[in-house]
């Protein structure tokens, strides 16, 4: 009997802003998705892929079941962007593990990869990556035309070659772990893998005990690095295992259809001494010591090129190269922590047909289809028309309107007195007008330039400007009634002048000269 326990951490990272990846912990069932195709397609890519996996695993658990269970994720994933247009292109990455009965009664770890999102195996104070990357980066190396750290850095690392949702056919890498009590398996996307070396993995994996608690501190350490993706990892303890009666821990591929030839000879160690003496790899990049693989003919893997193709439109990864699904190049054989011994492996290059989706309409009726309404709800699909999209085209619309209306009240809040003809009439507007807005005859007074003064005439012809239409027509009333006054006092002067008597003129001024004699006195004697 083998007992697990699990912990998982997810976060978006420091760059993006939505996270596109999700994980799953089940009691036999934990997977890692990494979805991809814009803001809402990656967030329901990873969501269908998960739970279809986790209702078809259901089903059938055991290792074939598993891989069926991917077949229809992936055929879930691509039915979902063939009837919706917004989500035409998703796709996702899906590493899962599912722990199944094995051969003899044992249990075994079934594991299953497609995409870069990875899986790795931390036993005997070791981590080792057991999945190897659908990249085009990873499958240059993987045949030889650049180093791991070439690959680590390539531009093309992004691209996948393989990814859930993209076609209507995928082929999962499989594997069967035999883990034994204290080891640990860690699924992870790519945000952690790109960040964190495995010696900073195993580090964390060594020194926190709890699962949850290792989950949460690589994410952190993921984003102390940097955080440029969303970083999403499961780590699973096997509390009580079976792996080879508790001495041997083994990672064994598997083909689970028509097997391809294959040929198995005695393990020979990666690193340290060859059995004739010659020294091994000993690169960063090569195994741990303790580690062995078989070796097997590399006849016994013939690439395959996948009949087909992507949706119109539809890129894989981040890179700006156009992705085409290629056939698989040698893969890792089983290797072993302990002592090895050698197993046949066959690897197989045909594909399983995924299994029919299951009815739409429910499970009584598997003609009833289901509402494009129900369906968006249930894959939790954000709705095309909410308030919130409502308020913002309302928004977006008030303000043409709204400048529209200001300008019309701009150009119309002015009247104008000015002639046509000889005829005075006001008008509504801006001299000139204003664009489109010209102004408008809003009162023909029946008033004519023979009704007023000559001197007006003038200013009425260039245009006579008032704020109200009130104003316009007290104007014109002040013309008339200034030009009927005014012939009223000409008429009125005439008359006085024709008429009035002259007045006699005053008479010549007259001096007149007083001459006042002295009076004389003479006094007798």
């Amino acid at each position: 009997m083998t007992v697990l326990r699990s912990g998982s951490a997810t976060h978006v990272g420091r760059v993006r802003t939505v996270n596109q990846d999700l994980p799953l912990e089940r009691p036999n069932l934990y997977a890692v998705a990494d979805g991809m195709g814009g803001h809402v397609g990656g967030e329901v890519a990873a969501r269908v892929a998960v739970e279809t996996l986790e209702q078809a695993f259901e089903r059938a658990p055991t290792v074939a079941g598993l891989q069926e269970a991917i077949s229809e994720a992936n055929a879930a994933v691509w039915h979902e962007s063939q009837v919706n247009a917004d989500l035409r292109g998703m796709g996702t990455t899906l590493t899962a593990a599912a722990l199944v009965g094995g051969v003899g009664g044992h249990d075994v770890l079934a594991l299953a990869n497609v995409g870069d999102s990875r899986a790795y195996v931390f036993s005997e104070d070791r981590l080792v990556q057991v999945t190897d990357d659908h990249s085009l980066a990873e499958e240059r190396m993987r045949q030889g035309e650049m180093t791991e750290e070439e690959a680590a850095v390539h531009p093309q690392r992004h691209i996948l070659t393989r990814a859930l949702g993209v076609s209507s056919e995928v082929e999962a890498d499989m594997w069967e772990l035999e883990l034994r009590s204290g080891d640990r398996l860690v699924l992870c996307s790519d945000g952690l893998s790109n960040e964190v070396g495995t010696d900073e993995m195993a580090d964390i994996l060594r020194t926190v005990g709890d699962p949850g608690g290792a989950a949460r501190r690589l994410v952190e350490v993921a984003n102390e690095h940097g955080g440029a993706d969303n970083i999403t990892v499961v780590v699973i303890d096997v509390q009580v295992g079976e792996g080879g009666g508790g001495t041997t821990t083994k990672v064994r591929p598997l083909g689970l259809g028509a097997a391809a030839p294959a040929a198995a000879t005695a393990a020979v160690p990666v690193v340290g001494s060859a059995p004739n003496g010659d020294a091994r790899d000993s690169s960063p990049s090569a195994e741990p010591a303790g580690l062995v693989r078989p070796a097997t003919a590399t006849a016994a893997t013939a690439a395959v090129r996948m009949d087909d193709t992507l949706a119109p439109g539809a890129r894989l990864g981040f890179g700006d190269d156009t992705t085409t699904l290629a056939g698989e190049g040698p893969r890792s054989d089983e290797f072993f922590f302990g002592t090895a011994t050698s197993v046949p492996v066959a690897r197989s290059t045909t594909r399983v047909p995924p299994a029919p989706l299951p009815p739409r309409g429910g499970p009584g009726d598997s003609k009833e289809r289901e509402s494009r309404g129900a369906r968006r709800r249930r894959l939790g699909i954000p709705r095309r028309i909410t308030p919130r999209v409502v308020g913002f085209i309302l928004l977006v619309a008030a303000v043409p309107v709204a400048a529209y209306f200001v300008l019309r009240w701009y150009a119309y809040d002015n009247w104008i007195v000015t002639l046509q003809g000889n005829q005075i009439v006001v008008k509504q507007g801006q001299v000139g007008g204003v664009l489109w807005f010209h102004p408008k005859i809003v009162d023909r007074t029946g008033v004519t330039t023979a009704d007023i003064l000559p001197a007006a005439v003038g200013p009425l012809r260039g245009g006579v400007q008032e704020a109200s239409l009130k104003s316009a027509r007290t104007y014109v009333t002040a013309l008339t009634t200034t030009a009927a006054t005014t012939t009223t006092t000409t008429t009125t002067t005439t008359t006085t002048t024709t008429f009035r008597r002259l007045a006699p003129a005053p008479a010549p001024f007259q001096t007149t000269t007083t001459t006042t004699a002295p009076a004389t006195t003479t006094t007798a004697p």
